[in-house]
């Protein structure tokens, strides 16, 4: 393993055991065992190769000011999410690897992470293996505008309300939590 990748690997511990759920999720608590256990037992589990599942990172781009929260149509999916995906050997933190996402997928420059580390944690299955998820949020530049990329078939702005329309329930807790913390803790996280 090179360097890069092993200080990708400590920090996904490091994050892994120090993040609490907001309001001490049992299912949360789980999960946070089971990343664990997976970086644990499989030295290639931060990257797309591990067939067993592997970590991945991602945000849920917010913009405060309006009340709203930016989601993808994922080309592959075809669904509404929001912005994230595999670790890369260049990535260093789960955070960088997080912000990398949101900003390559959503074209949005100037992106920053909400401080306080991911929101949630969210495991779910798709066509290349397990998705082990961590999820952050990242505000929104005042007056951002988004482009597409070659991953989305579209972009779109939902109200917080709007959300349980387009997306499924995993979405919806992301957006819930993303809310909250947009507006008790506005000050952005620095570059990771």
């Amino acid at each position: 393993m090179s360097a890069p990748a092993d200080g990708l690997r400590a920090d996904a511990e490091r994050v892994l055991k120090q993040w609490r759920s907001q309001a001490a999720d049992p299912e949360q608590e789980q999960l946070r065992q089971e990343y664990l256990r997976h970086i644990a037992d499989r030295p290639d589990g931060m990257w797309k190769a591990c067939s067993a599942g592997h970590i991945t990172a991602s945000a849920l781009v917010v913009d405060p000011l309006n009340d709203r929260v930016l989601l993808t149509l994922h080309r592959k999916l075809g669904m509404w999410l929001q912005m994230g995906g595999h670790c890369e050997p260049g990535d260093t933190t789960l955070a960088g690897a997080a912000l990398r996402e949101a900003t390559e997928e959503s074209g949005i420059a100037g992106l920053t992470l909400l401080p306080g580390g991911p929101l949630r944690l969210d495991k779910h299955r798709t066509p290349c293996a397990w998705h082990l998820d961590v999820q952050y949020a990242a505000l929104a530049p005042e007056g951002a505008v988004e482009t597409i990329s070659e991953e989305s078939l579209d972009l779109r702005w939902f109200g917080y309300d709007e959300v349980a329309e387009a997306a499924d329930e995993s979405v919806v807790r992301l957006a819930r939590l993303a809310a909250t913390a947009a507006t008790v803790s506005p000050r952005p996280d620095p570059l990771p």
